[in-house]
């Protein structure tokens, strides 16, 4: 049931029975620096129908009343995502409240993916709760002045708010969705990956971590509601902010987990996307589903000034749906200004600072009621301008227009060229063509229109169109379109559109944005006549390149039919481009550095010549040494800036074929330095590191012949393990004969686990996973840095073997670990190092050496008063029992005078040996550095 609250006076009726049930608990903290006002801050616990919703309430200086900002947080995320822009707002003169949504966070409750019977709802009952608030503007009773911002999730809360509620007066959502079935099931066809990566985030968010066992993303640790903050008490929070009485009562506990193993998501949503994920296609009420909790489905209630803000580079949530939102709420009447970033969900430069100062004028225009206020252009563009030399980030300009120019603006035709087309949907829909990857394209997007991208199409899987070379540069801002004819064997068709930058050589594509268009068409078995709308995106494309159209039958950010299937594809009509001509970019002033630096780097060319084959010719490969895994010899690192204080200082050691090489060290011993260095990524300041003969540089080609696991490795969570191997592997550009991913996943011991999901793999298997990447093309030194962090025991052991069996063929493994036991029982050899120096090396037996302590090998369990005997007895200093039998430390006596005397008690002896832990050995090693 949709809901309208009507204004005033009704509202405030509605507030006061709804304040009635906000009871929660909460504690103030003072927030300040000598540069800014103090920011107080209430942390308090509301108590909703079926949840408890976790908040925090900002407000800075002053005694008057001011407007209300709601900030809403992301996909995964809590509250405290948002808190540094609450309190940059709260500084500018507003009252704050953030929440954590049901199932994120502190609060309980179902994940309902904002519908409007509960998260839509709590927004209401928190603008009740901010109606009574002395620090709050009324607009009337029970009506407060408040605006509403957020990203993704909290940006959709945002147009919902708006749409439910008629008292937000300003809203700012942004990189969001207009129709969440538009963003999953684009044209009909099921956004798989990120539909994966959505659930999966939100089971784990609710647990705490993201996939991977790691936090959410952008989600710092949080204090416990009604906690002060580390390092602060609460009294002390209370009295600096002027703490208020709060209550605390026990409504609305959490529902019941989920049975179905779909995490904290309402049952209808869990049962969908498994349907949907099952079948690889939505059906009709999994769309009627998510588009009744869509912002497009109350689109005509939302009246509220609106500055949309959405991401080019976003797969997830495209700028077609900044495109209908500004469409529906400019036909309401509303103000709108339309925000174009370089970034998005795929990553790239969110512009956080430029944009929050926006939004704060955008709030100062329409809740306090600035005119003199700037909100900025009608429309503004973030386009690349090159790379910042100094931190390898785009440099970016602004291009405006006094009004948005929609995504069809001053097009032009392009006429393309192509016969008529067969290509195949291969069975199973593998291999994938690769466009966006959530996590692996890392903004690439951002740069593609300086000729850095990902994308790979398979031959015989896609149909290819191009244009002629371009007399002129054409800038395309908005989406293309084409229209073709598809026929396809089986009747039915899905396929990927996507125009490419071609440069003049004809090898070189960038896919823009990394952008692709899913289109599902059905009763084409004679041929059927489609328009294809191409991904709207902004991007230069230079005189003497060409537009190259390709309609791939497969993508591995969706589902593609599991069938095999031939279609045919012919070209019905010109490539329609948008040019949005009435926008403009921004002319960039000239830096000092642009002729400060030609002038000073005449003045260091010839330096530079002089010295530059010196340092980039690496020694001659020792055809001695061609069979030594690694020698390490005199080296050295200092610390920068510094001519005393060293990381690594002389260290020189060797390691033999068939050896398991634990490095160890205290913290700052300098072993994370070494490895860096035996990996290529840092250079030493003195010394050499030979593998197999080859001296290490950056880049040296040896380096192909290690494998290297440092902290981890992330996976895609909803890919099977071999899914991620294979595509890793693909992305070497390595031979597929050459990966032995066969050898490295029996290794690894997974089993039948690899044609599971990755979301689905404990810690462990997810470590052995790792390992297996790294085992890849059968590397011959094999480098692990804490491969057992974050293991249980059995995990350990299972690890341990993996390393052995490495090894086993004749390979060599380095492990650095502080699990001392562990490396004991795994390592052949050990290195000691610390305060950067080697303290010594050999075989574990030689450094654990002999000790006074004997163990002692019985034929079944010696009874407590034996054991209290032998202890009793002179020249014992101790005696004990172990799983493995009798533990005797002596004390004056000797081996054959404890022998002796353990003969004449009647114990079982059928062993005695010396017994010094690797933890004994090392703590005498290294003393005081422990």
């Amino acid at each position: 049931m949709q809901i309208r609250l009507p204004r005033p006076r009704s509202r405030w009726l509605a507030g006061v029975a709804a304040f009635a049930v906000l009871a929660g608990a909460g504690t103030w903290t003072a927030v300040a620096d000598d540069a800014a006002p103090a920011v107080h801050r209430e942390d308090r616990v509301q108590n909703m129908p079926g949840a408890k919703i976790d908040t925090s309430y900002f407000t800075s200086g002053g005694e008057g009343r001011r407007p209300a900002v709601l900030i809403g947080h992301g996909f995964g995320g809590s509250k405290n995502d948002v808190r540094a822009q609450a309190e940059r707002l709260a500084r500018e003169g507003y009252a704050v409240l953030t929440w954590s949504a049901r199932g994120f966070g502190r609060s309980t409750g179902q994940i309902g993916l904002n519908d409007p019977d509960h998260e839509v709802k709590d927004v209401s009952r928190l603008i009740d709760w901010l109606a009574g608030q002395p620090e709050v503007q009324l607009d009337a009773d029970g009506d407060p002045r408040v605006g509403m911002t957020g990203s993704s999730y909290g940006g959709a809360i945002s147009l919902l708010g708006a749409a439910y509620d008629q008292r937000v007066d300003a809203i700012a959502p942004q990189i969001t969705y207009w129709n969440l079935a538009d963003a999953l099931f684009p044209d009909g066809v099921f956004k798989k990956l990120w539909a994966g990566i959505f659930f999966s985030t939100g089971s784990a968010a609710a647990l705490g971590t993201a996939p991977g066992g790691q936090q959410p993303p952008g989600a710092p640790a949080e204090p416990p509601a009604g906690e002060a903050p580390a390092g602060q008490d609460r009294a002390a929070a209370e009295t600096d902010a002027g703490a208020r009485p709060a209550s605390r009562d026990t409504a609305g506990e959490q529902a019941p987990a989920n049975p179905t193993g779909c995490g904290p998501f309402q049952p209808t949503l869990c049962a969908m996307y498994e349907r949907v994920a099952v079948a690889g296609k939505p059906d009709a009420e999994a769309r009627e589903l998510l588009e009744s909790r869509s912002p497009s489905a109350v689109g005509d209630r939302i009246k509220a000034p609106a500055l949309i803000v959405q991401g080019q580079s976003d797969s997830l949530f495209p700028l077609s749906h900044a495109d209908a939102m500004a469409k529906a709420i400019s036909a309401n009447g509303a103000p709108v200004a339309v925000d174009w970033i370089a970034g998005g969900h795929d990553g790239g430069d969110r512009e956080s600072s430029r944009v929050e100062g926006r939004i704060g004028d955008w709030f100062d225009r329409y809740l306090k009621q600035d005119k003199n206020a700037d909100t900025g252009p009608a429309f503004r563009v973030s386009r690349t301008g090159g790379v910042d030399s100094t931190d390898g980030q785009a440099l970016l300009r602004g291009a405006t227009g006094g009004s948005y120019p929609g995504l069809t603006d001053g097009t032009r035709q392009i006429a393309l060229a192509g016969r008529e087309q067969r290509f195949v949907n291969p069975a199973g829909a593998t291999p994938p063509a690769i466009s966006a990857v959530p996590g692996l394209s890392g903004g690439a997007g951002a740069l593609s229109s300086l000729g850095v991208g990902l994308s790979l199409d398979f031959p015989g899987q896609f149909a290819s169109f191009q244009s002629e070379p371009l007399g002129t540069s054409t800038r395309i801002t908005g989406s293309p379109t084409v229209k073709v004819k598809i026929a396809s064997d089986t009747g039915d068709a899905v396929l990927f559109g996507k125009v490419y930058d071609v440069g003049p050589d004809g090898r070189q594509q960038v896919l823009p944005s990394q952008l692709v268009a899913p289109v599902r068409i059905e009763g084409a078995k004679a041929g059927k006549e489609v328009e294809l709308t191409l991904p709207a995106v902004d991007h230069e494309v230079d005189a003497g390149h060409r537009l190259r159209l390709v309609l791939s039958a497969t993508d591995l950010g969706y589902a593609s039919p599991a069938e095999p299937a031939t279609y045919t594809v012919s070209l019905e009509g010109r490539l329609s481009v948008p040019t949005a001509p009435a926008v403009r970019t921004q002319a960039a002033g000239l830096p000092w550095w642009v002729w400060a630096l030609p002038a000073a780097g005449v003045l260091v060319v010839g330096a530079l010549l002089l010295t530059a084959r010196r340092r980039t010719v690496a020694p001659a490969p020792d055809p001695e040494r061609a069979d030594v895994p690694l020698e390490i010899t005199g080296l050295t690192k200092r610390y920068a800036k510094s001519a005393d204080r060293y990381a690594v200082r002389d260290l020189s050691f060797r390691v033999e074929k068939g050896q398991v090489l634990g490095l160890l060290g205290p913290n700052g011993a300098g072993k994370t330095t070494t490895l860096r260095m035996l990996m290529g990524l840092i250079r030493p300041d003195e010394g050499e590191i030979r593998v197999f003969g080859h001296a290490i540089r950056p880049g040296a080609p040896v380096l192909s012949r290690v494998g290297a696991f440092v902290e981890g490795a992330g996976f895609l969570p909803h890919l099977s393990g071999r899914d991620n191997l294979e595509l890793y592997w693909k992305a070497t550009g390595r031979p597929a004969s050459d990966a032995h991913i066969e050898e490295a996943l029996e290794i690894a011991g997974l089993g039948d686990a690899l044609a599971r999901a990755v979301r689905t793999y404990s810690q462990g298997m997810r470590q052995r996973l790792a390992i297996a990447q790294a085992m890849l093309g059968m590397p011959d030194l094999l480098i692990l840095d804490e491969p057992t962090n974050g293991l249980d025991p059995p995990q350990i052991r299972e690890m341990r073997d993996v390393m052995i069996r490495y090894a086993a063929g004749g390979r060599t493994v380095i492990v650095s670990s502080h699990l001392l036991s562990e490396v004991e029982q795994t390592c052949t050899h050990l290195v000691v190092m610390d305060r950067g120096r080697l303290v010594q090396a050999g075989p574990v037996a030689e450094i654990t050496g002999e000790s006074d302590t004997l163990l002692v090998t019985v034929d079944g369990e010696v009874p407590e008063p034996v054991v209290e005997k032998l202890a009793a007895l002179p020249g014992i200093g101790s005696a004990a029992r172990t799983d493995e039998g009798l533990l005797v430390r002596l004390d004056g006596a000797t081996a054959t005078e404890m022998i002796t005397e353990l003969v004449r008690l009647d114990v079982p002896l059928t062993g005695v040996g010396p017994h010094r832990r690797l933890e004994d050995a090392f703590l005498t090693l290294i003393g005081g550095s422990a």
